[in-house]
């Protein structure tokens, strides 16, 4: 089945107003790949300026909370996210489930709210080097994305149209190495197995991005790999000129 490739950047804690022009321009070279549906996950605080400096580009967050409303300082309700701007949002990434000890039902819950509230998601899953080395790491990740994944109301709404996952290696982020194409198409065969499972035909709709140190060099041979829709980008993100190439390629693959 052929879905349309997905280029996310992630931002991550980065990006100030001094950063619009840089936006404006991924954006512009973005529509030259019209096949390819672009998008940048940027700070909250930047949300706002970036959706009103730059017109017709998807802007989204990095995370949204679980709950409407309420006491949680700190936070981001899916309702803020929309108010912004955003039509997306991240869950779920392995910075956060590491750093904030997020666990895979408050990643489902969120999944489900943002999906929910009229915010695509992107769902993150992924393993540690240790997983990997162990030989466990393809039956980790499909444990890991069947506890994570949104069913009830938030799923009806939003598989497959918008929902896609983001397989990242957690050893690969921003390390430089990169999976192997053979080990990239396993797990995302297995991943794929696991959303037929649990969606039936609409399983195959869902679009499977890979992150983990993909730029301009690498791009081409991942996205050949079969049930790679995309990629989720980290720093190559932030320069038009190393993103851009990036797209490019999703483009040449079709």
């Amino acid at each position: 089945m052929a879905r349309r490739k997905y280029v996310v950047g992630n931002w991550k804690m980065h990006g100030v107003s001094a950063d619009i022009p840089e936006i404006a321009g991924i954006a512009a070279a973005a529509t030259e790949s019209s096949d390819v549906d672009v998008a940048l996950c940027l700070p909250a605080t930047l949300i706002d300026r970036a959706v009103r400096s730059v017109s017709g580009f998807a802007f989204g967050g990095q995370d949204v909370h679980q709950e409407a409303k309420g006491a949680h300082t700190g936070c981001v309700s899916a309702a803020m996210l929309l108010d912004a701007g955003a039509s997306l949002t991240i869950v779920g990434h392995s910075e956060r489930r590491a750093d904030q000890c997020e666990t895979d039902d408050q990643v489902r819950a969120k999944a489900e709210t943002g999906l929910k509230a009229g915010l695509d998601v992107i769902l993150c899953i992924g393993e540690s080097l240790d997983v990997r080395e162990a030989g466990q790491a393809v039956s980790t990740v499909q444990a890991q994305l069947d506890a994570s994944l949104p069913h009830g109301d938030g799923a009806a709404a939003g598989v497959p149209a918008r929902f896609a996952i983001a397989y990242e290696p957690i050893w690969a982020i921003g390390t430089g190495k990169v999976a192997s194409p053979s080990d990239i198409g396993e797990m995302h065969g297995a991943l794929r197995e696991r959303l037929v499972a649990a969606y039936g035909d609409a399983g195959n709709e869902v679009r499977i991005l890979y992150g983990g140190s993909v730029n301009a060099s690498n791009a081409a041979e991942i996205f050949a790999v079969d049930d790679v829709d995309g990629a989720l980008v980290g720093g190559a993100s932030l320069i038009a000129e190393k993103f851009v190439p990036i797209v490019s390629a999703a483009a040449s693959i079709g």
